[in-house]
């Protein structure tokens, strides 16, 4: 992503405005994850790693707050993430 929101916010109704945000929110947090753990991945340095482990798992914690505030604005949201984790759970338990 590098800094580019993935949605043209001119272009989103202003009652779907903060939806859109949170949503550019959590992909800018999951994309750091996946930087942070790769190049932690790659290091051979104990020290850096350590640090871009846990810098990666404070973007987790991001996640998880945009995720609750689009919860709370987003019913639909909010209802498909149960059902989809009501499936997996289905899946996995076969």
């Amino acid at each position: 992503m590098l800094s580019k929101i993935p949605v043209n916010l001119k272009n989103v109704a202003d009652e779907d405005i903060d939806k859109e945000i949170l949503r550019a929110g959590i992909i800018a947090e999951l994309d750091a994850v996946n930087l942070y753990e790769q190049m932690a991945a790659l290091t051979k340095n104990e020290n850096v790693r350590a640090v871009l482990m846990d810098v990666a798992k404070e973007e987790k914690t991001h996640i998880g707050e945009f995720q609750a505030l689009l919860l709370r604005f987003d019913a639909q949201q909010k209802k498909e993430l149960e059902v989809g984790a009501k499936e997996a759970e289905e899946e996995l338990s076969k």
